[in-house]
């Protein structure tokens, strides 16, 4: 099912990586997972934290702009092709990928592929169609 992001609009300028991380931590709160895209002038890290309301509310009381956004998590195989094989099946059904990062699941044989998708409904109902489970929040952070 959908997982809430964060999505923090951050200036690319020394510090401004260990601010996020500071606030989190005077806060005790813990990061799942993060990925960052920048430009010269601002980046946008996107991160995965459990409770990402109090997470929202301390990072904007501490100056920063927040978004909310709704991804999904898939399992995919941790094997050469594992990756392929998913993007074969959303390719050949005309699934548009906004973007995508990874991380270590630490479970079996799989990693964790976080997708955002143009139209999540339909990447929901084909995923179902094709017996790919999307991950929950609750399993994702247990």
């Amino acid at each position: 099912m959908r997982i809430k992001q964060l999505s923090l609009f951050i200036e690319n300028k020394p510090g401004t990586l260990n601010k996020v991380c500071q606030v989190l931590h005077k806060n005790e709160i813990n990061i799942c997972t993060l990925a960052l895209a920048d430009t010269e002038q601002f980046g946008i890290m996107r991160l995965l934290i459990h409770d990402w309301e109090h997470a929202k509310k301390v990072l904007e009381d501490a100056g920063f702009v927040a978004n909310v956004t709704e991804v999904l998590a898939l399992p995919v195989e941790d094997h050469p092709g594992g990756l392929a094989y998913l993007l074969n099946i959303l390719n050949e059904n005309n699934i548009n990928i906004e973007y995508m990062y990874a991380f270590s699941y630490g479970k079996g044989d799989k990693a964790i592929m976080v997708f955002r998708f143009e139209n999540p409904d339909k990447a929901i109902e084909l995923l179902s169609c094709k017996n790919i489970d999307t991950i929950q929040t609750i399993d994702l952070f247990n």
